[in-house]
């Protein structure tokens, strides 16, 4: 067992957590080599002892969640029993074995993916989201076959913090905050995608935390900060009661903040900004009211994608649109279509390996080239649009015409909806991200087309500069507050005014309190950000003179340095 171990990693969500360590080493059945074996029935024997093992394993998860998750969970577990002593499942592997020599791993590989890719290709989507748990049980089997080299997030039905290599934004979108407390990982960066989506979901996280989470044991009891990023092994006695003492503060200071929840976001001069929320998931959506979020700025509409092993088609898509707008009684909901690309990634899509995929075949491009994918997802949101305050934006927009090329897809799916008397909104407000310089830089000529900007910072910010913000070591060069960011939020705000548009802010520097009076001087008309962040940024807001912000951000442009900027803002405050 580690003995108080202290590991410093990257804060990325805050939150004081203690609890057991769950080591997340997931079997990945594609990286499962093809094998041939000389002793078959040695072959056989490991794999009829990983079947055993695997239905002892389900048994007693199947009982853990009829009593703490319910039915639902459960069915889904059975299931998995049912596809184990299914005929055209495990018997194909011993054939595979015994007939053709492969070794139990490769048998599972390849009946496994085989049998998923059948049902990735029904017509109905409840037989293809089965695809999932065929893989579940297919990695399940293998990890057995391996002698329980590994473990799944399904396993967890218990108070845990998740040690991890990494987690992909499907993985943590899959997490179920009444067990996972936290996790730590030893790669990834601030802006990282799994870093955004534990902000929303409201998951202490701790990434890039490096070689040192590999002295982490199962069972370790762990405290973590995910402000700090710091992660403690096996906690001595002062040290555990150090912590619940910071996290008595910390919900103190919660309950303080929940003041702020119903109060406007109006300056002391009397000047009112709009405050949003990103979300991911229309079950977001559902308690952002009580949040004080008057918007959802960013509906990430990838995570829908991500959380199955097919496309979803159109009816999900609007289900879930659906949900949202109906769930913001008549507020606005901006949905972002489909960004992929860079750190998400679709295996469905198979979507070409990139030297550089941030730079590659992503988001509106890949939209553009495979427009049957835009048209179906906006078909969704134009119907959802008669359920709520449906907004569209187009994300890694960067020139015109691709703008018009979008734009010009909506308005013929729009058109076709008429002709098939399907309800839709009679106006919907069509914008675009700002998060590449070339759209910012003709900003004023963007501003006669669009409807409005959002500013998506942890791009703009990565593009502007080169700095590859995934890269541990360039991460120091990644600033919002670096004077060309500042002066491109600048450009794209007065364009935005002189044409009568409006812009908001999607990215990680909405819901800092730092940046709260340089945006407010600069002019940002709409703040988006996690739901954890909107009562501190009211609270911020509140207590902000316009006018004085106005004479603080004219000071800045003028300087040269993120220091300078960082250090004027932090004076400001004081």
């Amino acid at each position: 067992m580690s003995q108080d171990l202290n590991i410093q990693g990257l804060g990325v969500s805050e939150g004081i957590k203690l609890g057991k360590a769950f080591v997340y080493s997931p079997v990945r059945l594609e990286d499962v080599k093809d094998q041939k074996t000389d002793a078959p029935d040695m072959e056989a024997g490991l794999l009829h002892t990983a079947k055993a093992h695997c239905l002892a394993d389900l048994d007693a998860l199947v009982a853990r969640a009829n009593d703490i998750l319910g039915e639902e969970k459960a069915v889904i577990l059975k299931g998995q029993v049912s596809m184990l002593n299914d005929p055209s499942f495990f018997p194909p592997m011993e054939k595979l074995i015994h007939n053709e020599k492969w070794t139990a791993e490769t048998a599972v590989r390849m009946v496994t993916i085989q049998t998923a890719s059948i049902f990735e290709s029904m017509p109905s989507e409840y037989m293809r989201e089965r695809a999932a748990d065929v893989r579940d049980v297919g990695s399940r089997l293998l990890m057995y076959v391996r002698g329980r080299q590994g473990s799944q997030l399904s396993d967890i039905q218990e108070e845990v913090i998740i040690v991890a290599d990494d987690l992909s934004p499907s993985d943590t979108v899959q997490l179920d905050k009444q067990f996972v407390l936290g996790f730590v990982t030893r790669i990834g960066g601030k802006t990282s995608h799994t870093a955004i989506l534990a902000n929303s979901l409201g998951i202490a996280a701790i990434l890039g935390a490096g070689s040192g989470i590999e002295q982490i044991k199962d069972g370790d009891m762990l405290a973590i900060d995910g402000a700090t990023g710091v992660c403690i092994v096996n906690p001595d006695t002062k040290t555990i009661k150090d912590m619940r003492e910071k996290m008595r503060l910390q919900e103190e200071s919660r309950q303080q903040l929940l003041a702020y929840a119903d109060k406007a976001a109006v300056t002391v001069d009397g000047f009112k900004v709009e405050i949003a929320a990103n979300i991911g998931t229309p079950e977001e959506a559902l308690g952002l009211l009580g949040t004080g979020a008057e918007a959802v700025g960013l509906y990430r509409t990838e995570f829908l994608f991500m959380s199955r092993s097919s496309m979803p088609d159109e009816e999900t898509q609007f289900q879930a649109y659906k949900s949202a707008a109906e769930a913001m009684q008549g507020r606005p909901v901006i949905i972002r279509t489909l960004d992929i690309g860079g750190d998400k990634e679709l295996p469905y899509l198979e979507l070409p390996h990139e030297l550089n995929p941030f730079l590659g075949y992503r988001a509106i491009r890949l939209c553009l080239d495979r427009p049957d994918l835009l048209v179906t997802q906006l078909r969704a949101i134009l119907r959802a649009s008669a359920y709520g305050n449906l907004k569209v934006m187009f994300p890694m927009i960067s020139g015109l015409e691709e703008w018009r090329k979008a734009k010009g897809i909506f308005e013929e799916v729009r058109e076709q909806l008429r002709l098939e008397s399907i309800p839709m909104a009679e106006k919907i407000e069509v914008g675009i991200m700002i998060e590449i310089p070339s759209a910012a830089l003709q900003a004023d000529r963007f501003a006669k087309e669009v409807d409005f900007f959002s500013i998506g910072t942890n791009d703009l910010v990565q593009y502007t500069l080169a700095v590859d913000r995934m890269n541990e070591k360039v991460s120091y060069l990644y600033d919002y507050f670096h004077p060309a960011v500042i002066r491109l939020i600048k450009q794209v705000i007065d364009a935005s005014d002189r044409h009568g548009k409006w812009t908001g802010m999607c990215g990680s520097m909405a819901g800092d309190p730092l940046a709260a009076p340089l945006l407010m001087g600069l002019g940002l008309h709409e703040w988006s950000m996690s739901p954890s962040a909107i009562q501190k940024i009211k609270r911020q807001i509140i207590n902000l003179n316009r006018r004085d912000c106005q004479e603080l951000a004219e000071r800045i442009l003028d300087m040269d340095t993120p220091a300078e900027v960082r250090k004027a803002l932090e004076a400001y405050q004081k």
